[in-house]
C-alpha cells in the first residue's frame, strides 16, 4: 500500500490520487461493480443449491421438508433477488463481450442501463408469477 500512495498524492508512475480515483466516477464503473456482485452472488447461492439437489437423491423426506420452506414471503423475495443477480449477471457478460469485440460509441452508457433495467423487468416477472 505505501507503494501505491506516497506523500503529496503523487504516485511513482506520475499519477496522483485523483486521477487514480477518477474511473469510480465514471458512469459505467456501477455497471462493473453490479456485475462483479452479482457474480460473487452467484457463487455463493451455487454451493446451496447443490446441496438441496443432493437432497432429491440422498434424502428425499428431508427434501420436502426443506422445499416448505419456500413457501414463506422472505424466500419468494430472495428469489426475485437471484433471478436479478442472475439476469444482470448474463447482461453483464454480454455487455463486456461487446466491450472487446465492438467499436466504443457514446451509447454504451444506454446499453449498460438498459441491460439494469432488463434484469430488473425479468426478475419482477418471476417474482409476479411466484406470488
Amino acid at each position: 500500500m505505501s507503494d501505491l500512495f506516497v506523500h503529496g498524492g503523487a504516485r511513482s508512475d506520475g499519477r496522483d490520487d485523483a486521477m487514480i480515483r477518477s474511473h469510480r466516477t465514471h458512469s459505467l464503473w456501477f455497471a462493473y461493480l453490479l456485475h462483479r456482485l452479482s457474480g460473487l452472488g452467484l457463487a455463493i447461492f451455487l454451493p446451496a443449491h447443490f446441496y438441496v439437489l443432493s437432497l432429491a437423491l440422498t434424502q428425499p423426506e428431508r427434501l420436502d421438508g426443506f422445499l416448505h420452506w419456500f413457501e414463506q414471503p422472505i424466500v419468494k423475495f430472495a428469489e426475485f433477488g437471484l433471478v436479478f443477480l442472475l439476469a444482470v449477471h448474463i447482461f453483464g457478460g454480454l455487455r463486456i463481450m461487446a466491450l472487446e469485440w465492438l467499436p466504443w460509441s457514446a451509447n454504451q452508457k444506454t446499453l449498460a442501463a438498459s441491460a439494469v433495467a432488463g434484469a430488473f423487468l425479468i426478475s419482477t416477472t418471476f417474482f409476479l408469477q411466484a406470488i
